[in-house]
């Protein structure tokens, strides 16, 4: 070790409070988006509007509408295959919306699996 150089210290204050401040911020305000996700929906649809779905921000079916002529027991896997889709419309929807709402947070950086 050269003379006079002993263990790094972090300074107090300054920069580097300023910069924990901020990180503190930073993170408040992406639980603050995180939770407003909770109350935000996006809706969906299949067959011309014979299956609905509402879905939030956090991934979770608020509500699901389905036309009772669109319910024939000759054809279940019809009635299936409409409300699989609406369900991944919204699926998609949701995600966008969140990936949209938590961007700033992110800054640009493409995080695989984040949102």
């Amino acid at each position: 070790m050269a003379k006079g150089k002993g263990k790094f210290q972090m300074p107090i204050g300054g920069r580097m409070g300023g910069m924990a401040e901020q990180l503190r911020k930073l993170q408040e305000d992406m639980l603050a988006a995180q939770e407003a996700l909770g109350q935000e929906t996006v809706e969906a649809s299949a067959g011309g509007g014979a299956v609905k779905v509402v879905m939030n921000g956090h991934l979770r079916l608020v509500s699901l509408a389905i036309d009772p002529e669109a319910v024939n027991p000759e054809d279940v896997e019809m009635l299936q295959d409409l409300i699989t889709a609406a369900v991944n419309e919204a699926i998609e929807k949701a995600q966008e919306m969140a990936a949209e709402r938590m961007s700033g947070f992110t800054a640009g950086l493409k995080i695989p699996g984040l949102f």
